[in-house]
């Protein structure tokens, strides 16, 4: 259905405006808007990993939830919107100034952010388990996939570039650099409810057989488990996300430091952005014309010049900066998109395999994945900032020149590693062709799994 693909997609801009803003920048709004002391933003840095890993553990119990759960609006609808609403309201807490001590404020954010996570894992886990239940057609998913991820990266985007310029617009209109934050913050939430209420009022789903058969939590597990594809696609997943965020998470940090020049982050930020939509933009024309495994290769040899091209680039010109940055961004708009469609047709799979269709419980990954990712990414970067003596300088002049070889070492070989990494695992593990998902229908078709109730 033609009106499927722009109210899902819409739905992704907000959600990670927010996402992005809480992932990539909420280290830096600690070191350098509110000046944390050091020895609270280790605290607080060592308790933001260890609740992302943990809530990223318990991600297979809310795609149970949504799985098993029936109501007269489906079973995506309702956790999408109790999650959106919830998400923005804590979102404008966390970046709200209510003066307090610090480590009252220490202990006040750390239970927010565990409802930040616990909130936002309902509406992602719905969000994008629906996907699946979209379309059967491999083509037309990776329309779908290709629509989301274009306005996704448009809301990541524009919190990207927009984060330096607006904020301080905001901070002198405002009186301060935290009250510009906390404005930034509000029109994002009400940016990511506008996007979601799209997306709840304009998406129809397919409501196939295998998918209102309920899953006991004794059998939660056993559903990742004994579907291999999923599992291998999940595991390259997170060695690729690791790296990408990893890399992500450092690029304020790199620009104001190591370039010495802050503004010019939202500059390249712009670039990057064009280049990784116009990539996910004419994606489809590609793969009519080469199969993903062919794509998948091509990108991640983008990917490893890029970031080669990165590490030897000198700091005095954006020109080489700039190059990589945009085949790092364009390989990696492929990636990630071909990522998730693995992660998509191995529901298919795992309904012919186990005879049970588990969309949720299955795309719980994918955040389970982000939360991961993020969690080593923020705890690399933390780790770093302070050992390099990034934390307590002021200017790009305070930083000794080993200081900056460790951040680019953790920037940028660290992630490429795991890349390679997760292309090579891929390369061995994952069997899901074009021929072998026809398959996968054929034999779903054979056994009746595949009659629709509309």
């Amino acid at each position: 259905m033609k009106r499927n693909k722009w109210t899902f997609g819409i739905g992704t801009i907000g959600r990670d405006m927010l996402y992005s803003l809480v992932s990539m920048y909420l280290i830096f709004y600690m070191t350098d808007v509110i000046k944390m002391p050091t020895d609270i933003f280790a605290m607080v840095s060592v308790f933001v990993v260890a609740a992302r890993i943990f809530d990223a553990v318990n991600d297979p119990f809310m795609g149970l939830i949504v799985d098993n759960t029936k109501s007269r609006f489906g079973k995506f609808k309702p956790w999408i919107a109790v999650g959106a609403l919830s998400t923005g309201v804590i979102t404008i807490l966390i970046f709200a100034d209510f003066g307090l001590p610090w480590q009252q404020y220490a202990i006040f954010f750390g239970v927010l952010f565990i409802l930040w996570d616990v909130t936002f894992t309902a509406n992602d886990i719905a969000y994008w388990s629906m996907l699946p239940a979209l379309s059967l057609d491999q083509k037309e998913r990776e329309k779908i996939g290709a629509i989301a991820r274009i306005f996704a990266n448009i809301g990541l985007f524009v919190v990207v570039a927009g984060i330096v310029p607006v904020t301080t617009m905001l901070g002198n209109a405002f009186g301060s650099l935290r009250q510009g934050y906390f404005v930034f913050t509000v029109i994002i939430v009400i940016i990511m409810w506008g996007g979601q209420l799209v997306t709840l009022l304009g998406v129809k789903e397919l409501q196939m057989v295998g998918a209102q058969k309920s899953t006991p939590i004794r059998e939660m597990f056993s559903v990742i488990i004994k579907n291999d594809q999923l599992l291998f696609a999940a595991l390259s997943m997170t060695l690729f996300m690791i790296g990408y965020m990893t890399t992500t998470s450092f690029g304020l940090y790199f620009f104001k430091y190591a370039y010495g020049d802050e503004g010019m982050y939202s500059i390249f930020a712009v670039v990057l952005g064009v280049s990784q939509i116009t990539a996910l933009a004419i994606f489809p024309l590609f793969s009519k014309k080469w199969n993903r495994r062919t794509l998948f290769t091509l990108a991640v040899i983008l990917v490893v010049i890029g970031y080669i091209v990165f590490f030897f680039a000198p700091v005095s010109t954006m020109v080489f900066i700039g190059i990589a940055g945009v085949l790092i961004f364009i390989g990696q708009a492929f990636i990630q998109l071909m990522m998730l469609m693995f992660l998509t047709d191995s529901v298919d799979y795992g309904h012919l395999k186990l005879g049970k269709r588990n969309d949720s419980i299955s795309l719980s990954l994918q955040p389970f994945i982000n939360k991961l990712g993020g969690a080593v990414a923020n705890g690399v970067v933390a780790a770093v900032i302070i050992v390099s003596g990034i934390k307590d300088a002021e200017t790009a002049a305070e930083v000794t020149d080993g200081g900056l070889l460790m951040m680019k070492m953790a920037m940028l070989v660290f992630p490429l590693i795991c890349i390679v990494c997760s292309f090579l695992l891929y390369r061995r593990k994952y069997i899901i062709d074009e021929k072998k998902h026809a398959e996968i229908l054929a034999g779903l078709e054979a056994l009746g799994e595949l009659e629709l109730d509309r």
